[in-house]
């Protein structure tokens, strides 16, 4: 068994714990330092190509024989995200508590696994705004967390999308899986109507979101709700001013969501 170490910035981990799990790992552990840091961890049976991976700084090692598998799973604990949510690692068995909403992480679905606080926050805003029957877009859907969550929730129609084929694909197959009902199209903002959502939930970084912004205000019925989030708090000043005044801020270990 070999160990890859990977260091890269805690906004990055997401991203490239998914394409770790599409190399085949067998498992990851991770560590975030105080710095902002993360260290990376990955288990191999055999060497794989790490050439594209050179910003992270790549690092073999030979490890003794364990159920590194394991090892892995037990970092991903069960969490409750916000009042009604209970986010659970896919091989997990257990069930909600009474109340709660059994959401499942699945570590090797493109981005968005629920892990993240962005991920986190995102559910927090939309168990506040998400109603029955609301016409809810997924934009930049990723994993489709935030989709299944909206179904969950009780919306419809759900509408999900993503420029990234792969990861529309992984959404798709999903939401299929889970049984929610969803329109899934690659592709953006750019191909739904005006005035035609109820909710917005956008977890992508500040340069698309101020790239979007006259697109988002353009969909939302009149009364709508957006929810912006996927950067962190330094970037809150110049989104913000792109949106209507008196958003409502959310914030969990230094990243930021956008109610407005």
């Amino acid at each position: 068994m070999l160990v890859l170490h990977l260091q890269c910035a805690t906004g990055e981990k997401d991203r490239l714990i998914a394409e770790l799990w599409e190399r085949g790992t067998a498992g990851i552990t991770e560590e975030d330092a105080p710095d902002g840091r993360s260290h990376l961890a990955a288990f191999f049976a055999e060497p794989v190509e790490v050439a594209d991976l050179a910003a992270w700084e790549p690092r073999w090692e030979p490890v003794e024989d364990r159920d590194w598998v394991e090892v892995s799973q037990s970092q991903w604990a069960p969490v409750l995200v916000g009042a009604r949510f209970y986010l659970v690692p896919a091989w997990s068995r257990e069930p909600a508590p009474p109340g709660r909403l059994r959401l499942v992480m699945k570590p090797g679905q493109a981005c968005g696994t629920g892990w993240h606080p962005a991920t986190q926050l995102c559910l927090e805003a939309m168990e506040r705004h998400v109603f029955p029957g609301a016409v809810v877009l997924d934009i930049g859907t990723g994993s489709g967390i935030l989709a299944v969550a909206a179904g969950l929730l009780g919306a419809g129609p759900i509408h999900a999308c993503d420029i990234d084929p792969d990861a529309a694909f992984a959404a798709r197959d999903r939401l299929r899986e889970e049984r929610v009902a969803a329109s899934l199209f690659v592709g953006s903002v750019r191909s739904v109507r005006s005035a035609a959502i109820d909710v917005v939930v956008a977890n992508i970084n500040a340069e698309t979101l101020l790239d979007m912004a006259p697109e988002i205000a353009r969909i939302r019925k009149p009364g709508g709700r957006a929810i912006l989030s996927g950067f962190p708090s330094r970037h809150l000043d110049r989104v913000r001013a792109a949106y209507p005044a008196g958003a409502e801020i959310l914030e969990k270990e230094d990243w930021i969501a956008l109610v407005c």
